[in-house]
């Protein structure tokens, strides 16, 4: 589990393996990655957009932009918190992902990004 906190936001992952899909012709492993975003602070926020940077060890460094997360633009109130799971498909046993949360304050529309941790995703065997 990864935690990072940045302007009373606090971001928590957890990673899984998902194993290799048996008719996947190339060769993907698949992780997913459940996320916990908690507003600590006081003001009510809303999840605008992302920015993810993903590197497989094989392919290199890709990056990934958009609006929410799964979807959505969550908005928090202060102590609420949102969770999502979604995934990456890598070339490679071992990858890493890390990135940022483009926040608003609902109160008066100030902008402002939150840190999401870089986690690593390895096939499990490769850690024996």
């Amino acid at each position: 589990m990864q935690v990072a906190i940045t302007k009373d936001v606090k971001i928590v992952v957890e990673t899984a393996y998902q194993s290799s899909k048996p008719n996947n012709q190339n060769g993907e492993h698949f992780f997913a990655y459940r996320i916990t975003i908690l507003n600590q602070g006081e003001y009510t926020i809303k999840l605008l957009r992302r920015h993810w940077y993903i590197v497989d060890s094989i392919t290199g460094k890709s990056e990934v932009e958009g609006e929410g997360v799964v979807g959505l633009q969550p908005v928090l109130e202060p102590g609420e918190s949102h969770q999502y799971v979604s995934g990456c498909a890598l070339q490679s046993e071992l990858g890493k992902m890390y990135g940022t949360y483009q926040m608003e304050r609902q109160i008066d529309g100030v902008l402002f990004e939150v840190k999401i941790p870089e986690f690593i995703m390895g096939v499990p065997f490769k850690y024996n």
